[in-house]
C-alpha cells in the first residue's frame, strides 16, 4: 500500500489547535484566579503589620541614674568614704545578661551600723514576634501581669488595696520567718510614740506601748496609715511613664526588719522595675515608708525622663 504524503503545514495547524485548547482549559479554571487574589490579600495583610516599639536599644544600667540620686538613696552613718570605696558603693554592680539590647540591670548596696540599704534596677526591652501585636501592646501585657502579681488595685491612689487585711485578720508570713504587711498596715510603733507625745494613752496594753521590742505591726489600727486610702498604700501611679504602680511591704523577720519598695513603669516597649529596701537590725526602728517611697519615685521619674530624651 502506498504511504500517504507527509504535510508539514497540517502538523503545525494541529499543534496550534492543541495548544489553544489547552490554554482555553487553563484559563477557564477559577481556582488559579482565587489563588492569585489570596496572595494579593496576604501581601496586603503583611503590609498592615503592627509597628515596632520606640526603643531598639537599651542604655547602660549602672550609668543611667545620676550619682546624686544614688548618694541620696544610699546614705551613710556620718563616715566619709574614700575614693575607692565611693566608686565601689555608688558605681554599682551590673547584672550579667546575654543580650544587652534586650535586658540590662544594676545593683547597689550600702552597709551602715544601723542597717543596710539595697537598690536594684532592671530594664527590659520587649519585642513582639507576632505581626498582629505591637511591641508596645506586648509590653503592656507583661506590665499587667506584674501588676496583678503584686495585687495592686486598678484605681488611682485613693482606691482601697485588696491586699490590705482588716486589723483583726491574721498577718501573712514571709516563708515562715516573720510578718509581712504592705504600706497601708504598718508604723504602729511610731504612731504609738506620737500618741504618747500628744499626752494620750496609746491603744493596746501598757506593756506593748512601753516595750520597744514588741512586734511593731502587732496593732496596725493604732496608725492612720492603716487606712488603705493613705498616700503610702500600694497603688497605681498616674504621673509616671505610660503606666506605673508602686508596691510597699514591711517584713518582720528574726534577722531584723526590712521595708521593700518597688516601682514598676512602662514607657512604650520598655519596662523598668526599681526595687529599694532598707534593713534594720533593731526591730524597734521601722524603716520609714514615706522616705523610701519618695526617693524611689524620684529616681523612677529621673529614669523615665532619661529614657524619653
Amino acid at each position: 500500500m502506498p504511504r500517504k504524503p507527509f504535510v508539514p503545514g497540517a502538523a503545525l495547524v494541529v499543534a496550534a489547535a492543541l495548544a489553544t485548547g489547552l490554554t482555553g482549559c487553563t484559563g477557564s479554571s477559577s481556582p488559579d484566579g482565587a489563588a492569585a487574589d489570596a496572595k494579593s490579600g496576604d501581601a496586603a495583610s503583611s503590609s498592615q503589620a503592627a509597628e515596632p516599639g520606640r526603643y531598639q536599644t537599651l542604655p547602660e544600667a549602672c550609668g543611667l541614674p545620676s550619682r546624686k540620686a544614688i548618694r541620696s538613696m544610699l546614705p551613710g552613718d556620718g563616715q566619709d568614704l574614700s575614693d575607692a570605696e565611693a566608686r565601689k558603693v555608688y558605681g554599682g554592680v551590673a547584672d550579667i545578661t546575654y543580650d544587652t539590647d534586650r535586658r540590662v540591670g544594676c545593683r547597689w548596696t550600702r552597709e551602715t551600723t544601723a542597717g543596710t540599704r539595697h537598690l536594684g534596677l532592671d530594664i527590659q526591652r520587649v519585642v513582639s514576634y507576632d505581626a498582629a501585636t505591637s511591641d508596645e501592646d506586648k509590653a503592656q501585657g507583661i506590665y499587667d501581669k506584674k501588676k496583678l502579681a503584686a495585687q495592686i488595685p486598678s484605681g488611682g491612689a485613693g482606691s482601697p488595696s485588696p491586699a490590705a487585711p482588716s486589723p483583726s485578720a491574721p498577718k501573712g508570713k514571709d516563708k515562715g520567718e516573720g510578718t509581712v504587711t504592705n504600706g497601708a498596715e504598718e508604723k504602729s510603733a511610731p504612731s504609738a510614740s506620737a500618741t504618747r507625745k500628744a499626752g494620750k494613752a496609746p491603744s493596746g496594753s501598757p506593756s506593748q506601748a512601753s516595750d520597744p521590742s514588741a512586734d511593731p505591726s502587732a496593732d496596725p489600727s493604732t496608725d492612720p496609715s492603716t487606712d488603705p486610702s493613705g498616700s503610702t498604700a500600694p497603688r497605681v501611679l498616674d504621673d509616671l511613664g505610660d503606666a506605673a504602680f508602686l508596691n510597699d511591704k514591711l517584713v518582720t523577720a528574726d534577722s531584723g526588719v526590712h521595708r521593700d519598695v518597688t516601682v514598676v513603669f512602662r514607657t512604650s516597649n520598655v519596662i523598668v522595675q526599681l526595687t529599694y529596701d532598707q534593713w534594720s537590725t533593731d526591730k524597734s526602728m521601722l524603716p520609714d515608708s514615706q522616705e523610701l517611697q519618695d526617693k524611689a519615685r524620684s529616681l523612677a521619674t529621673e529614669l523615665s525622663d532619661s529614657l524619653s530624651e
